[in-house]
């Protein structure tokens, strides 16, 4: 059961590097009238506005830890999360996530808003995380929010990355690919924390204060690929059809050089503290990579596989970062880090001394309230023993339940960061 521990305490600590507050602290001062970000200087005194803009799982958590220290020049501010309320002078607006709803509308509209209403003489700080996809977001006329949701909804379910999900959001969204930036006229700061593998700027949150350089035909080879052209809404058909033609304009193709981007906040930034942690409690430890993709599955049992077929004379760490996929195929409940463990579990079974965790930073996993599950032979003989098929649950896409029934699910509640997922997997040395 120590290795267990171990290894949620390894997981909290990654967690608790990347939270909002502490990435705002070691990434952002103020001396005077003067803010620092990083190296670069921004004299508070020069500007007529300064706003606060935002969108995403860690925005609200980034406002809160940001207004203390410009609350006596901020004009006014709108951030776009998953709460309401307000930070001073800024409005907290609620949308929802993974799929945007009537408030992710009226959100984007806020945002658009304050954007709109800027001059050259003004500051914006805009605060951008995982999950401002769907947290803010106003549809392309004709397309409509149902329109948008059910697309969202086809290429999530066809397995489709998080890369190629946005592909198509930004071209039958007003904000996304850089379409926000097109409507602010002064200077911005862009504070990140990055949900993607590679940390691509163009991809977080689909960059609605960057550029985008895919195109409509990009976003028509997504849905042909997952074999969903047929099934989207006809709205949709006709702005890509127009974006084709050229009727409908394109993202915007090159940054504004108004507008700087300070990445705060990444998985690798996770898995250093990570590693701290397994370091500090003796293991000997390893990064694999910050990258991990490809179906949920296949990954978690991979990996498991070769944990059991690696022996060193030390007890050992093994850290993955990044997001992988479920091809839903079943009518169970679940997400992406529970069906890592479940196949994880299948291949360990009731071998002793490897634990497998997989949990999204977030602290939510797909739709459900846990951030991940763990796996080691004691949740496999608890499973034997309530007769569970583990292969019976992997087909129907329900490790949510079966871990449930198992007492192993991690449940952390919404963690206000959101930096992807860690995967840790710790193994007893042949001299332990």
């Amino acid at each position: 059961m120590k290795l267990r521990t171990d290894a949620l305490d390894i997981f909290r600590y990654a967690v608790d590097a990347v939270l909002p507050e502490n990435l705002v602290k070691t990434y952002v001062r103020r001396e005077g009238k003067k803010l620092f970000i990083e190296k670069n200087v921004y004299d508070l005194e020069k500007y007529e506005n300064i706003y606060i803009l935002g969108a995403g799982k860690a925005s609200a958590r980034m406002a809160k830890a940001l207004y203390p220290l410009i609350e006596d020049v901020v004009t006014e501010g709108t951030v776009v999360s998953l709460e309401e309320g307000s930070v001073g002078k800024i409005k907290l607006l609620k949308g929802s996530h993974p799929i945007p709803s009537k408030g992710s509308e009226k959100g984007a509209e806020a945002l658009m808003e304050i954007a709109g209403k800027t001059t050259k003489n003004d500051l914006s700080v805009f605060l951008l995380s995982g999950g401002a996809s769907a947290l803010a977001e106003k549809p392309l006329p004709p397309v409509t929010l149902d329109d948008l949701r059910l697309v969202t909804g086809l290429l999530l379910k066809s397995g489709a990355d998080i890369n190629e999900v946005n592909i198509v959001r930004k071209h039958i969204s007003m904000i996304k690919g850089g379409r926000l930036a097109s409507l602010c006229k002064g200077e911005a700061a862009v504070l990140i924390i990055s949900d993607v593998i590679g940390d691509d700027l163009q991809t977080i949150g689909s960059a609605p204060c960057y550029f985008d350089s895919s195109s409509f035909k990009d976003a028509a080879a997504v849905l042909k690929k997952y074999a969903v052209s047929e099934k989207v809404p006809q709205s949709v058909k006709e702005v890509l059809k127009k974006g084709l033609e050229k009727v409908v304009e394109e993202t915007p193709k090159a940054p504004k050089k108004k507008i700087k981007h300070f990445l705060i906040g990444s998985n690798k930034k996770a898995l250093e503290a990570a590693k701290q942690k397994a370091v500090y409690l003796g293991y000997r430890t390893f990064v694999v990579t910050d990258k991990m993709c490809g179906e949920a599955k296949d990954v978690g049992a991979k990996i498991a596989q070769k944990a059991l077929n690696t022996k060193y004379k030390k007890d050992f760490c093994w850290l993955f970062g990044g997001e992988t996929t479920v091809n839903v195929k079943g009518d169970g409940k679940g997400g992406r880090n529970q069906e890592m463990a479940l196949s994880a579990l299948e291949i360990i079974k009731e071998k002793q001394g490897i634990v497998f965790l997989s949990a999204g930073t977030d602290g939510i996993d797909a739709n459900t309230d846990a951030a991940g599950a763990c796996a080691d032979c004691y949740i496999y003989e608890r499973s034997r023993d309530l007769g569970l098929d583990i292969k019976r649950y992997l087909r129907n896409n329900d490790s949510y339940t079966f871990f449930e029934k198992v007492e192993g699910l991690i449940v952390t509640g919404p963690t206000g960061t959101n930096v992807m997922d860690i995967t840790v997997v710790l193994k007893r040395g042949r001299d332990g």
